[in-house]
């Protein structure tokens, strides 16, 4: 069971996506989808938002929040607030 959260961002045009990991630890999958709740309640913002869920490979649990058609590029501010909430720093995926 993991006890940290591993988080990457990817761009592309129109597109921004955040990949939360948590692993197999159901209190970190609790913290991530209440911080989403918490940046959705700051923005007004809707993002798709879906589980990775894996049986055989519990470790790569993963929540993803994606803004399609994102060409002002607002779903930045939607991250940060997530990623501070839960503490986290960020890599940005090439």
């Amino acid at each position: 069971m993991t006890n940290k959260i591993e988080a990457h961002v990817r761009m592309e045009e129109k597109y921004e996506g955040l990949s939360l990991r948590f692993g197999d630890n159901p209190q970190l999958k609790k913290d991530v989808l209440e911080a989403i709740e918490y940046a959705k309640e700051k923005t007004g913002k809707r993002p798709m938002v879906f589980e990775n869920i894996s049986k055989d490979h519990p470790e790569r649990e993963a929540i993803y929040i994606e803004f399609n058609d994102d060409v002002q590029r607002d779903a930045g501010d939607f991250f940060e607030i997530v990623l501070h909430r839960l503490n986290v720093l960020c890599e940005q995926d090439d």
